[in-house]
């Protein structure tokens, strides 16, 4: 039997700011669970105040930010009243590293604290955050950010994320903490870590703060049995995400084979055992392709508490992304011409990952062969040890030569896509390089992107949010 204050559909946490604190906002004030996307907060923070904030929401959680001086000096040094011009660049910060500059720590904390605060604000429901696994440099410090908004639910994939909830346990009680940091080249003698002290904002005046939910999205009865069992501290339940979901994919089980077109090769072995996944007592919720009524009362019916549902919500007026690729991702689904592509090399991270394939997107590939490539945000760095012992950080999306210098294999950089500066121009905050070049977008999406345009009622060339809940649920009672 389903607890009642458990919900049935969760809003999936989509790429840079596409499932931003609008979207989230919507949909937990309609009773169901809203997530904030986690990832490069801090960019998104910056930009909006050099767009300028024209609707004065990120200053208005700003003044709620707990910390004044922080506040203060972040406005002063990135709001733009005016906004920044066409053609103009957006300011940079510093690059993540082991051990963090106050003021990218600042940003990390407020950024987070802002997304949450904005989605949480006039209602009674429940907000969540979503992370990856694999971006553990921003993660200690993003996660107390939420926690000081009074997130309640953090959702984590892309790894294996056993540490976390016993993070959230230390960080409820304003204790410090550290996340062992994966270092290509270490041995076990070494012992690199990100560490945090919220005694930093605190001061001798620490606080209790709420303890959120922990959801790790997983993708195999294995993991979650692992995690359950071995995991430092209590796991609320389980996202159990299928291949055919958008953004990163987990790889499939076993030697990669590809099809005649390059996707990878999913299975039998790739089917979560759900079965074995209910006997382990926790609640879980089923992801990808999971967008239609009927699929969420089979989910219902196979003992899921719900479904996580990204790409309907994707393309919705609360959305993040641009309204050019909204419009131009309906009309491909409205006349059947939606084509994606599960591209096994495009992201940093080795993961497998969709893309829409879109005229003006680097999914066309003259467009990405043009792009200089520039890593200069750097998220989806690896982490690796120099030959003196200590840590450097690479990416397979770098210039090349840059790669190599740094101990990566040629081969290992070819197609890869700098998703850190694309998926931000697909949110409408695109960076002008210094040589003048701008930024392209390219859109991530599930399976259910080519019917996404069933969701337009007669006349109307937009929908909402609540569109898609009143369409997930109407077979619910």
């Amino acid at each position: 039997m389903q607890r009642p204050e458990l919900p049935t559909i969760i809003q999936g946490g989509m790429g840079v700011a596409v499932s931003g604190w609008k979207l989230a906002h919507a949909v937990s004030s309609a009773g169901q669970l809203g997530v904030v996307s986690g990832t490069a907060l801090d960019v998104v923070l910056v930009r909006r105040l050099q767009q300028g904030d024209p609707d004065g929401h990120v200053r208005r959680a700003l003044d709620a930010f707990p910390f004044r001086d922080v506040a203060k000096s972040i406005m002063e040094k990135y709001f733009q009243a005016d906004g920044v011009k066409h053609g103009e660049r957006f300011k940079t910060r510093s690059k993540l590293k082991i051990k963090i500059p106050e003021a990218l720590s600042d940003l990390l904390v407020a950024s987070n604290f802002v997304e949450v605060f904005l989605a949480k604000e006039g209602h009674e429901g429940k907000v969540g955050i979503n992370y990856l696994e694999k971006l553990q440099a921003p993660t200690l410090h993003s996660i107390f950010g939420a926690m000081l908004a009074g997130v309640d639910y953090v959702l984590m994939g892309a790894g294996i994320p056993r540490a976390i909830p016993g993070i959230l346990d230390r960080l409820s009680r304003s204790e410090a903490v550290e996340l062992k940091l994966d270092v290509k080249g270490a041995t076990p003698e070494d012992d690199f870590k990100m560490e945090f002290n919220p005694r930093a904002y605190f001061k001798e005046k620490a606080a209790q703060l709420k303890r959120p939910d922990f959801l790790p999205i997983i993708s195999s009865f294995s993991l979650a049995k692992m995690l359950k069992r071995r995991s430092t501290g209590a796991i609320a339940g389980f996202i159990v995400e299928g291949p055919t979901a958008g953004g990163h994919n987990a790889p499939p089980r076993g030697k990669m084979s590809l099809t005649d077109e390059g996707e990878p090769v999913y299975g039998d072995r790739d089917v979560a055992d759900l079965d074995a996944i209910a006997s382990l007592g926790l609640p879980f919720w089923l992801a990808g392709s999971f967008g239609r009524p009927e699929a969420v009362t089979q989910a219902l019916a196979s003992g899921a508490t719900g479904v996580q549902v990204g790409t309907l919500f994707a393309y919705c007026e609360e959305s993040g992304f641009t309204p050019d690729i909204k419009e131009q991702v309906l009309d491909l689904s409205n006349n059947n011409k939606v084509d994606h592509f599960t591209d096994p090399v495009a992201s940093p991270t080795g993961f497998p990952f969709k893309v829409v394939q879109m005229e003006g997107t680097l999914s066309e590939k003259h467009l990405y062969e043009e792009r200089t490539r520039i890593c200069d945000l750097g998220y989806l760095r690896s982490a690796y040890k120099k030959a003196n012992g200590d840590v450097g950080w690479r990416c397979a999306a770098e210039p090349v030569k840059d790669f190599v210098r740094k101990g990566g294999e040629a081969d290992n950089a070819v197609g890869k896509k700098c998703l850190c500066n694309t998926l931000l121009s697909s949110v409408g905050m695109a960076q002008v390089q210094t040589s003048g070049e701008l930024e392209l977008p390219m859109v991530t999406s599930g399976d259910d992107v080519k019917k996404v345009a069933r969701m337009l009622r007669p006349g109307h060339d937009t929908y909402t949010a609540q569109d898609v809940l009143d369409y997930l649920l109407e077979d619910v009672i």
